[in-house]
């Protein structure tokens, strides 16, 4: 993380959907190099999806909670304003559903479209992260050895992963 923000220029940054587990550790890593962080989460009242946020060393004096929803346009904009850097790890997570369409790949979409408007929106925004999952690069269909190089060349397409169970994993892309 040191590479990806300029010590200099960095004083908040923002985490979208930072309850998720790899979230989480972006802002516990974040509260320990002493950045001020704003954390979206889609329900402030959800105590099991924000405890352990608050409760982070650092968190009393350096973490701002906001509530956010990936299909609102313009409900990033509090949570980014006056960031230098925003982590986009927020999507849908749900392993089985009837509509993965309307529940997984639309709200991903949108949701990222979104939190995009509001950085475009913020003129103290100088890098945005955008995550993903290994499922990008898992399905491509080659054969996988220890001495395998993994670039951005390697990747799985929305059609490749229809037929795999769980397609709850096209959002990732």
């Amino acid at each position: 993380m040191e590479n990806i923000i300029d010590r200099d220029e960095a004083k908040k940054v923002c985490v979208t959907g930072a309850s998720g587990f790899i979230a989480s550790w972006i802002v516990k890593l974040l509260l320990e190099r002493g950045y001020v962080v704003h954390a979206t989460v889609r329900n402030l009242n959800d105590e099991t999806k924000t405890k352990h946020l608050v409760e982070m060393e650092g968190a009393k004096t350096r973490l701002h909670m906001y509530e956010a929803n990936l299909l609102e346009e313009g409900s990033f904009d509090k949570a980014i304003h006056g960031c230098c850097a925003v982590f986009h790890t927020a999507s849908p997570v749900l392993f089985v559903t009837p509509n993965p369409q309307e529940d997984l790949i639309d709200p991903a979409l949108k949701g990222t479209q979104n939190v995009l408007a509001s950085c475009a929106k913020t003129p103290t925004v100088k890098r945005v992260i955008i995550t993903s999952s290994t499922v990008a690069v898992t399905h491509g269909g080659r054969h996988v050895t220890p001495e395998t190089i993994v670039d951005e060349t390697w990747f799985s397409t929305p059609e490749g992963c229809k037929g795999i169970p769980g397609v709850c994993s096209l959002p990732k892309f």
